[in-house]
């Protein structure tokens, strides 16, 4: 495989990466902003077609699991952001590394639904510890499903 300088323009992934302190409730506002500011710019800047749903669903992912990591974890969380092969695949770290757990579905559950939401709505997701903390990863199809199907087209 070639380095990513070696690669034509139109072929690297298009990358956003941005820390945020936890101490405020208004970073998980400014992780949906820088998003939706990625995701506009992939659109308009290098012309990658993203539809309205993987747009809507890049800010709502970003907001649960950055919501996560400022419930359940102390200190800064890092949030990635990678266009590649037709879809975004949104990265939250954190330093806690307890692994979140999807609980049984409960109609009669307040609250805490964003893991099961997250999971229901990418094409793919990923948690894994590292060697401080864990990583949470979760893949957006950015074209619809002539299908459909709300995570996207399944490729």
């Amino acid at each position: 495989m070639q380095k990513t300088e070696d690669q034509p323009l139109a072929r690297r992934p298009l990358l956003s990466a941005v820390a945020l302190d936890m101490e405020g409730g208004e970073r998980i506002g400014e992780a949906r902003d820088a998003a939706r500011r990625f995701m506009s710019e992939v659109q308009a800047v290098h012309g990658i077609p993203v539809s309205e749903r993987a747009m809507g669903l890049v800010e709502l992912v970003v907001s649960e699991l950055v919501t996560n990591a400022h419930k359940y974890a102390p200190g800064p969380c890092l949030l990635d952001l990678e266009v590649s092969d037709g879809a975004v695949e949104i990265s939250v770290w954190d330093s806690d590394p307890a692994l979140p757990v999807p609980r049984e579905a409960d109609p009669h559950r307040i609250g805490k639904h964003g893991l099961e939401i997250v999971m229901a709505v990418c094409r793919s997701f990923e948690i894994r510890r590292e060697p401080v903390g864990k990583r949470v990863k979760a893949g957006i199809v950015l074209a619809d499903d002539p299908g459909g199907h709300p995570a996207g087209r399944l490729m």
